[in-house]
């Protein structure tokens, strides 16, 4: 998940120009080129529609895991945990250790066998086989939608980047980034995507990981980071749990109940179960182990990526006074792009400058290509052209790919009117993923809840989110101390008036036969979920139990630090 971060406008200070020469932007060169080889490549892989949108499900474990960690770790991400860090301090690990390591555990043990098992090409497939067809289609419309508004989201921050560090006008970020995009996903669909992902994912690693060791040489090691700020920000800023008991102030404007249900519970599990933009990588494995252990094998490195973000952000914290406010002449966002300037010689800044680029292709990779296959395989195939060859597919999934991306270009400007691009972005995660979540979660445990209960459920719990936001928010209904705190209740809003809906539709409508529902509902399996392992599956670190329950206790050990 892009998980929900609390960031003001993302507008870099313009002294932030980077010395960039002839080396840099050779190695910028290099990876453009390496990511269309790779699209080329994976071209030859491609001979029907499931190869295009799914991989053929043919793709080992490490590489769908990689792929489904790198699909997260956006530049919106990277930017906004740093700039998070440096207003926020410490609090930023309850993103990652409780706001995506139990939801990528129950993703992975509890759901993918379901969404495996009963061979979906796509999230809102799902609902039509646990529903109906209006059910199918409502989710079918709103995740394309969302799909690329997000995709949006990330063309435009990295327009926003480009033009601050490299002096690149805006369109002409827009334009190559989106075209590079298009040109591999067009040319090896998915494969294409994930391969290139695998390969961002390390190009990522290069970028910020010069950037805390020379960040931390800088201010004198951890004990010297965390004895500045001490002193300059208070004990609680470099703690996890400081300041959050129920009635306390703190800045985050949340106590830890709030943390663990609004955001671990609801916001958490809303994004990382039901985003098709990363189950989708988990439905491309070659089995169903390979697609347990996709979330699980990312979960390791997810835990361990909150260092890089936080760590740059509490850098800048502590080397500028005030850093983050007017008088210091930074914006919170400011955190990495200033480290990058004062710390990296060129060709390491090169390096980085890649990694920022390779973020933001990834967040937007992830999201079109699981438009193209919703917007063909769930709308296009299944209601307006039915029953055509399968190259015809393929071929109009490449189509809707460059309008696609076209369409991305449109809302990335769109993107632009908002003065807080990361609280839109966390937005759109409220109304969207939330309410398909609480459909998946009633649907799954419930065996009662009917077949239309699923489009009213859905229908409600967005409305709901909407008019807890635009209305109840933004027209001072109540009072809510910020647009963090916004999405947090639109969230809870959205959740309950879905369930709520749900439950009461199932109560004056018909449950589906008990025969329709093997595999859909928890306690049932269909032949797909008990396929035989593999040879040499049963190796420990091929066990998805073992693998999940040992993420979650690495999770929870790694508060200890930070929790006095």
């Amino acid at each position: 998940m892009q998980t929900p971060t609390h960031t003001p406008v993302l507008d870099l200070a313009a002294e932030l120009r980077l010395p960039t020469n002839a080396l840099d932007y050779t190695i910028l060169a290099i990876y453009f080129v390496v990511v269309l080889g790779i699209g080329f490549a994976a071209r030859r892989s491609v001979k029907t529609s499931l190869d295009f949108f799914l991989s053929g499900r043919s793709l080992p474990a490490w590489i769908t895991g990689l792929a489904f960690i790198s699909a997260n770790l956006a530049a919106t991400e990277i930017l906004g945990m740093a700039a998070n860090s440096a207003q926020y301090g410490a609090y930023t690990v309850h993103w990652y250790w409780i706001g995506a390591i139990p939801a990528m555990v129950f993703l992975g043990l509890v759901m993918m066998p379901f969404y495996y098992g009963s061979k979906v090409r796509s999230v809102p497939e799902m609902l039509l086989l646990r529903f109906d067809k209006w059910a199918h289609l409502l989710s079918s419309a709103l995740f394309a939608f969302a799909a690329i508004l997000i995709a949006g989201v990330n063309l435009y921050a990295l327009a926003i980047v480009v033009e601050a560090l490299l002096g690149w006008p805006q369109w002409v970020a827009i334009v190559v980034a989106g075209a590079f995009v298009l040109g591999y996903i067009t040319l090896g669909g998915l494969s294409s995507a994930i391969y290139n992902e695998v390969l961002q994912f390390f190009v990522i690693l290069a970028a910020l990981i010069p950037l805390v060791v020379l960040g931390l040489k800088k201010v004198g090691g951890w004990g010297g980071l965390t004895d500045k700020l001490t002193a300059t920000h208070g004990e609680n800023f470099t703690t996890a749990w400081g300041g959050t008991g129920i009635g306390s102030d703190n800045p985050l404007g949340a106590n830890w109940l709030t943390i663990v249900l609004g955001l671990g519970f609801v916001l958490s599990f809303g994004y990382w179960t039901t985003n098709f933009a990363e189950v989708q990588r988990a439905l491309s494995a070659k089995n169903l182990s390979a697609a347990q252990r996709t979330p699980l094998i990312a979960a390791y490195p997810k835990i361990f990526i909150v260092f890089l973000v936080m760590i740059p952000g509490l850098t800048a914290a502590a080397l500028i006074p005030g850093f983050g406010t007017p008088d210091s002449g930074y914006q919170y966002n400011d955190a990495i792009p200033y480290l990058m300037e004062q710390l990296l010689p060129n060709g390491v800044l090169g390096i980085a400058v890649t990694g920022l680029l390779a973020a933001f292709m990834a967040g937007m990779a992830a999201n079109v290509s699981s438009f193209n296959t919703v917007f063909t395989n769930d709308i296009w195939a299944r209601y307006v052209v039915r029953g055509r060859e399968d190259d015809y597919y393929v071929r109009f999934g490449r189509l809707i790919t460059v309008i696609g991306v076209a369409a991305s270009v449109g809302t990335a400007f769109l993107a632009s009117s908002f003065s807080n691009i990361m609280s839109y972005l966390q937005t759109l995660f409220s109304f969207f993923n939330v309410p398909m979540f609480v459909v998946f979660i009633v649907g799954m445990f419930w065996k009662r809840a009917s077949a239309k209960s699923g489009f009213w459920g859905l229908l409600a719990g967005t409305v709901a989110a909407m008019m807890n936001y635009f209305w109840i928010y933004k027209q001072g209904i109540v009072d809510i101390p910020s647009d963090q705190g916004a999405n947090f209740v639109s969230a809870i809003v959205g959740f309950v008036a879905g369930a709520v809906v749900m439950v009461a539709v199932s109560l004056f409508t018909a449950p589906k036969p008990a025969a329709e529902l093997q595999g859909l509902v928890y306690g049932t399996r269909s032949p797909g979920m008990q396929e035989p392992p593999a040879a040499g599956d049963d190796a420990w670190y091929r066990r998805p139990a073992l693998l999940g329950w040992g993420a979650i206790v690495l999770a929870a050990a790694c508060y200890i630090p930070f929790s006095f």
